[in-house]
């Protein structure tokens, strides 16, 4: 891309600002040399990057490249044998720590967020961690090398600072002296040359023997250090050589590690520098507001409320506009302060900006092509050093685009055919533009010649544009109207200026009547652009309220979606404190019967089983639970002795034995009898049929004999005790109505509890006479064989 062509469209202020943005000083060169790129997939690349970067941006914030720099020249003399400093050497510790940190933040976003191209490129980071450490351990964070760098190093230091304590004691014991104190101007210890000394008076020189390394600015004060400890600072001067020596030897040790992994270490600066540029790029997106562009290599921009980086947002005009698509060329016309250049600029900087791989300032949808140049004509390019005129200098650059371009090139052309002749500068204007349009460019060019209007509205391709201007205001608006011609405006700016009647009535006679009528139809179409502008802005209205409403009704149904979940959640916990209390109710039905087969000698009645069964069914939580039984309002006739009848509660037939009192009747169900509330039985058969069919009873006598069929044996195998009990109660009450003398109850062995458990209940019922394990042949200890009374 021409250099000249990025300097005109303002390309370097846009890599200006992309600078402040980076962090290292590899970012910021490779920000300073960004170019746009003329191959549609890689730009296509560079924008992906800029979109996970704006992503991380958005969701994590840019991460930190504190401490990394630029170790590239150490790297070198570190590879050829040269010795690095301390402060090198922290460098490349401190780069070496950053690169692993922003490896690690990239890592763990790329769990939950796909960012695979920075994923990749930090990925490719070398984790220098053994070589980071071995720097740590030598050098601190002021780059001054540690004791504990070597053995012999802090053995050294032990004594430099064992002979500087000698040195300051000996020298104290000196000032303190009254013979010495009145010969110093001051009772101090002070270094001069690394070597220790005191101010001496200059009047007492040559009472004060010993060297002299300097003296005071007046002359008074003389630096002098006693011959006593002449010997003692050679000592310590002697140390510290041998200090500066174990040091060199320390950081040539470390030098040489770093040569080592020089290569992988320049790789990833490079690595670093390249993710410092692209969260940059996401940066000035952030800041501003700008959108990713969709690219195309087909010649098509559209441009959606696209607005001048460089001009400050409170005061950018948006602009919308598309070409490449139903016309290739686009005439903009109208006067002067209009906005033409800027609308020139912005198209072409935002392409570059886009082809460059950076975020465009425009609503999304916005497109850009990838154009193989770019090619402006924009502005007085009036050259006094080569002493020629305007015109001869926009010629001069015209010539040179046409030559050079191509059809997949942009060109943009302010005031074309200008400084000239009119009617010699329109016509080269419109060969200039036909040219250019013949030869397939895209193309958006700028004039003051009435005849272009005439020219884009004939040619196919080519549509005329114009700089939108209030006549109430007498300013421009800066918007550009696509497919409305600019007009001149002169006549009504001067009428509303205060230019005289006449004068203007001459000048409209002076017009032709063909440029009239051409100014009524310009007239016609934006009063009707006007009009449709106005619809337009009422349908968009239309189309926000809308929108809103329906977000409101989503809004609304999540809401009701959310209060419908958690009723469901509270319906389900009601749900289970009823099960938990039903269970606790059967928890004290279980202890009941345990106490009810305790207190009645192991043996429980019947009508006490199924009243224990009732209490245990009605604990059970069922929805729209509905009684017993078909029940009738009102019973027919009232019940007496002998009917037969349905107990609602147990679900059971039986007969009437005789009445007790008015509210209650003695019923026969089954072996058992039991009273039962009148409100609780369902009369079911006439008491005089019942006389017809069968003689009327009083009391069931049931009689069993040893001949019926009666088991001897009860198998409890798999059962648990509360079970197995009820089961053998109701084993023994059968065997004893059947006359048994002996039955069989198998538990198998298993743990014992069961044999223990039966066992217990065995010994305690009132039938069974005794029981006993069965002997070989009869199971052993799987059987218990109890004999009945």
């Amino acid at each position: 891309m021409n250099d000249k062509i990025l300097h005109t469209l303002e390309y370097r202020k846009i890599l200006n600002t992309l600078t402040q943005y980076t962090q290292t000083s590899m970012g910021s060169l490779r920000a300073e040399r960004l170019m746009p790129e003329t191959d549609l997939e890689a730009v296509k690349d560079l924008l992906a990057a800029t979109d996970q970067a704006y992503t991380v941006d958005r969701l994590k914030g840019n991460p930190s490249f504190r401490g990394i720099t630029d170790i590239n020249d150490a790297l070198k003399r570190a590879r050829i044998g040269g010795t690095l400093n301390p402060h090198e050497l922290l460098a490349t510790s401190n780069t070496i720590h950053g690169s692993r940190r922003i490896k690690r933040f990239i890592a763990a976003i790329h769990e939950d967020e796909k960012i695979d191209i920075l994923f990749n490129l930090s990925d490719l980071i070398s984790e220098q961690k053994p070589l980071e450490d071995a720097i740590r351990l030598c050098i601190d964070e002021t780059a001054e090398v540690l004791d504990s760098a070597s053995a012999e190093l802090s053995q050294i230091r032990r004594e430099l600072r064992g002979g500087e304590v000698r040195i300051r004691e000996k020298l104290e014991s000196m000032i303190r002296s009254q013979s010495v104190a009145k010969m110093l101007q001051d009772q101090l210890i002070t270094i001069r040359g690394d070597r220790f000394v005191i101010p001496v008076k200059a009047e007492y020189r040559s009472h004060f023997g010993g060297i002299v390394h300097d003296q005071s600015g007046s002359g008074a004060t003389l630096f002098i250090e006693p011959e006593s400890i002449v010997a003692m600072n050679n000592k310590l001067r002697e140390t510290r050589m041998r200090e500066e020596r174990e040091i060199e030897v320390i950081l040539q040790k470390l030098t040489a590690q770093v040569g080592e992994q020089a290569e992988l270490l320049s790789i990833d600066v490079d690595l670093i520098g390249q993710l410092d540029f692209i969260f940059a790029k996401a940066r000035l997106a952030h800041v501003m507001k700008a959108s990713f562009p969709r690219m195309n290599d087909r010649g098509y921009i559209k441009l959606r409320r696209g607005r001048h980086p460089l001009i400050p947002a409170d005061q950018v005009v948006p602009l919308d506009v598309e070409l490449g698509n139903s016309y290739t060329s686009i005439i903009v016309t109208g006067p002067n302060t209009g906005g033409k250049t800027v609308t020139l600029k912005t198209i072409g900087l935002l392409n570059l900006m886009a082809m460059s791989g950076l975020f465009i300032p425009a609503e999304e949808g916005s497109q850009m092509c990838v154009f193989d140049a770019i090619y402006a004509d924009i502005g007085d390019e009036q050259s006094i050093e080569q002493s020629l005129s305007t015109f001869s200098s926009h010629m001069t650059n015209i010539i040179r685009i046409l030559s050079q371009m191509t059809p997949k090139s942009l060109v943009l052309l302010d005031e074309v055919g200008a400084g000239t002749d009119p009617a010699e500068g329109s016509a080269l204007a419109i060969s200039i533009l036909e040219h250019i349009h013949r030869m397939g460019c895209r193309m958006i060019a700028t004039t003051h010649y009435s005849e272009l209007k005439a020219y884009a509205y004939e040619r196919k391709g080519v549509i005329n544009a114009s700089m939108e201007f209030d006549i109430n205001t007498l300013s421009p608006t800066y918007r550009l109207l696509v497919g409305v011609p600019g007009r001149s405006n002169a006549f009504a700016i001067a009428e509303r200026l205060g230019l005289p009647g006449s004068i203007l009535e001459f000048a409209r006679g002076e017009v032709k009547e063909e440029d009239q009528r051409v100014e009524h139809m310009i007239a016609s179409l934006e009063e009707n652009r006007h009009t449709a502008e106005v619809e337009r802005e009422k349908a968009e209205q239309v189309r926000k309220e809308m929108e809103e409403l329906r977000q409101r009704h989503q809004q609304e149904l999540q809401k009701l979606e959310e209060q419908k979940d958690k009723l469901v959640d509270k319906a389900r916990a009601e749900a289970r404190q009823i099960v938990d209390k039903a269970r606790s109710e059967a928890e004290e039905i279980i202890a009941d019967l345990r106490k009810i087969a305790q207190e009645e000698g192991a043996s429980v009645k019947e009508h006490k089983l199924i009243a224990a069964r009732k209490r245990l069914d009605d604990a059970e939580p069922q929805q729209g639970k509905k009684t017993g039984g078909q029940r009738t309002a009102k019973q027919q006739r009232s019940i007496e002795p002998g009917d037969e009848v349905r107990v609602y509660s147990l679900n059971q037939k039986g007969h009437v034995v005789e009445m007790s009192g008015s509210k209650e009747a003695v019923v026969q169900l089954g072996i058992m009898k039991m009273k039962v509330a009148l409100d609780d039985l369902e009369l079911l058969s006439n008491p005089a049929a019942n006389a017809k069919q069968a003689p009327k009873q009083h009391a069931t006598v049931l009689k069993r004999t040893r001949d019926a069929n009666i088991r001897n044996e009860l198998d409890l195998r798999g059962a648990n005790l509360e079970e197995a009990l009820i089961e053998v109660d109701r084993f023994i009450d059968e065997a004893f109505l059947g006359n048994l003398g002996q039955i069989y109850i198998i538990h198998g062995k298993g743990t014992g509890i069961l044999r223990t458990g039966i066992q217990d209940y065995l010994r305690k019922h009132k039938h069974v006479k005794s029981h006993r394990l069965g002997n070989y042949g009869e199971g052993g200890n799987g059987v218990t064989i109890a004999e009945l009374k």
